[in-house]
């Protein structure tokens, strides 16, 4: 089974939705993943973050924030993903058969429910061509362009 790890600093929005997208790409392309999120420090997971992957039917009800230590098996993961400078910048040392990518997604915060529904977008955009790479057996995509960047406020 393939273990997956996606980083971000509070685990409150863009890695918790990131969590939900991949589990539900590799659900329906039955391909067998173990995906967690974490964040260099753990908060809360925002109500907006729930709101919006509501609207797509993925509820984020049983998702808690927690640390990297709060992760099973905190070092051994085959993909350890960052989905924001700050937490790519924080994040440990792993051993040489994880791989590390960096996927920069705007942080929603603060911003209106279009916003947040824009960065969930982009976030199902990319981690379904990680997932579909996997299941294909294809190199995975090793950047995301945050292009067109989320200009809605």
């Amino acid at each position: 089974m393939t273990r997956v790890l996606i980083l971000c600093t509070h685990n409150s929005a863009r890695s918790q939705m990131a969590e939900a997208l991949t589990r539900d790409a590799a659900r329906r392309l039955s391909l067998d993943l173990e995906v967690h999120s974490a964040g260099t420090e753990a908060t809360r997971v925002k109500d907006d973050a729930r709101t919006v992957m509501g609207e797509i039917g993925l509820s984020l009800d049983a998702h808690t924030s927690k640390t990297l230590w709060d992760v099973p098996d905190a070092q051994n993961f085959d993909y350890v993903i960052t989905v924001c400078d700050s937490a790519a910048e924080a994040c440990p040392v792993y051993p040489g058969k994880t791989n590390r990518l960096h996927y920069p997604f705007t942080d929603p915060s603060g911003g209106s429910l279009e916003r947040w529904r824009a960065v969930r977008d982009q976030l199902r955009v990319q981690f379904d061509a990680f997932v579909q790479s996997l299941k294909d057996g294809q190199p995975v995509p090793a950047t995301y362009e945050n292009s067109p960047a989320v200009a809605v406020a």
